[in-house]
Formats: structure tokens, sequence, C-alpha cells
């Protein structure tokens, strides 16, 4: 058999938004096209979600979320920088200009991560394998350092780097999403230098900002694993002969559509969550010939406590 060059792990974001969101995640996992999830521990379905992951045995970690919902740790719940007057984190955007102004206590911040790793604890029976944000929270200044801390205290040590190769010539991106993952970009490469001096690890290469939702499909997924493998190969010419396989992540979305008023994180679902999109990740991912394509790639999912 040949040798394998990418071992990929496969995430589902958003695990615990809604009861739907679930099942789609978890017949997914079950047609092969998950290899990992990554919890909510403050949504709708978050127990139900743990139970499943327990029930068919899915590899699961934490999505840390600062900017959708209610608070878990009780005393940030009220008179709290993170959240706005109605008691609800300030939203993707909200988060984002509240740091710009240096209006938010990385004090709040550690103590709001901390305490979601200890209910995912509680919830799952160990630690998370690994810990990324919801909406890219994590690689914000700042919140990087805090959010370093927490993982090595913790002694969790995978994260994710959202810096995907490529990104700059996909033509197809709406220019708000543009503009926004290219933001993203930046601050995840500014964030790096914090998860190195912390000893945090994430794969080699990660994919996902421009194959998701509508922009999912079997060809632009292997354009996108084709010049990411290219990219690894001109970094490191000896990959290619190596007997180390190159690591990545795909970040995924996949589910059924959510049911108006019925889940989310406290203020119900968003757009995304109840339109197709997500019907239509689960659809390319449980593809056949998905699978193939994997196969000639030579491309072998796993999960990160397979890394």
């Amino acid at each position: 058999m040949p040798q394998t060059r990418m071992k990929l792990v496969v995430t589902g974001d958003d695990f615990g938004y809604c009861p739907r969101r679930n099942q789609g995640i978890v017949d997914c996992f079950k047609a092969g096209g998950l290899s990992n999830v990554s919890l909510l521990v403050n949504a709708a379905a978050t127990k139900e979600a743990a139970d499943l992951a327990k029930r068919h045995n899915i590899p699961i970690g934490l999505h840390a979320n600062l900017s959708e919902g209610v608070p878990v740790c009780e005393s940030l719940q009220t008179n709290s920088t993170l959240t706005n007057q109605r008691g609800f984190f300030h939203g993707k955007m909200g988060f984002r200009q509240a740091l710009q102004r240096g209006q938010l206590s990385m004090k709040q911040v550690e103590l709001e991560l901390r305490a979601q790793v200890r209910l995912f604890t509680e919830l799952t029976g160990h630690l998370p394998r690994h810990m990324d944000g919801h909406q890219h929270v994590h690689v914000l200044p700042g919140v990087c350092e805090v959010f370093a801390l927490v993982l090595s205290d913790f002694g969790i040590s995978f994260t994710r780097v959202p810096v995907e190769t490529g990104l700059h010539n996909c033509t197809w991106l709406p220019p708000h999403l543009y503009s926004f993952y290219s933001q993203v970009e930046q601050d995840a490469l500014d964030s790096i230098p914090v998860f190195t001096r912390y000893g945090i690890r994430w794969p080699d290469i990660y994919l996902g900002l421009s194959t998701m939702g509508p922009n999912m499909s079997v060809s632009n997924l292997q354009r996108a694993l084709r010049l990411a493998m290219s990219a690894a190969r001109s970094t490191s010419p000896s990959s290619e002969d190596s007997d180390t396989a190159v690591t990545a992540e795909l970040m995924v979305h996949p589910g059924y559509p959510s049911l108006p008023l019925q889940g989310g994180c406290g203020e119900g679902p968003d757009d995304f969550s109840q339109s197709a999109d997500r019907q239509h990740e689960l659809s390319v991912l449980s593809d056949p010939a998905l699978h193939d394509m994997y196969r000639q790639e030579r491309v072998q999912l796993c999960a990160f406590k397979d890394l």
C-alpha cells in the first residue's frame, strides 16, 4: 500500500449547538466524513452532544466560546466586561471591537476559559484532546496569550492556527468574508510565537476557510489539499521522501438546518445554522467520491490524539 502523504483531522465545529446539528455531525462521523469534533459547552444541546460522543466513541475537543451566548463562569454572568447589558457575549465582531478599544478584562477571559475546560471535563469525563476558538477568538491579540496559558496549565497540547495556503487566490469569496478571513489569518500568524513559547502544537496545515458552506465540493477540497501539500513540500523539500506524513486539520460545519428558535447559545440559532449550507457540507463530506479522492491523494483521516 502506498505510503500516507497526509494525516488529516477533519473537525466538525459547533457540536452541541442544537439537536439537528448534533444529529448531522453524528451521521457524518458514522459515514466516515469526520474524524474529530469540537464542543460548545454553553450551547442549547451540549449535554446531548457529550453523551453522543461517548456513545459513538467520537474524539472530542473544546470549541472555546467568548463571543456567542452566556458565560459559563457564574461570576461573569453579571457586571462582566465580556457581556453586554443583556448578559450575552458581545458577538463575533462586537468582541473584536471591544478588544480593540481595550474594554475586555484578560483576567475575566482567563476565568471563563478555565470554567469552560472544567465544564467540558465534567460533561465528557476527560480533558479536551484539543482546544480551539469559536469564531477564531483564540488567535486574537492578547487573548491568544491567555488561551496558551490555560492550555499549558491543563496540559492540552493541540490548538488550531487558521492560516490557509492559497486563501488570497480565492476570488469566489465575497468581499466581506475575504476581509474577515484575511484578518483571521493575520491574527493567526501573530499568535504563532505565543503558542510556540508555551509549547502548544498544531497541525502543519490548516484548511477550511475557503471550503465552507456552498464553497465545499470534492473538487474544491482536492484543490485545497493539493495546494497545501505542495506548499508543505516547498518549505520542507525532504518531506516527500520522509517517513513522516504531513499533518493537517480541515475545519467543517456539517449538520441539518436548525429549526427557528431551537438551538444556539441562548439567543437562538444564527442564519448560517438555519441555512441549507450545513446539510450541503454533510452531503459532500459523506460522498464516496470524496473518500475515493482521499485514497487517491494518500490522505488518512485521524483525530488529534493520533498526531
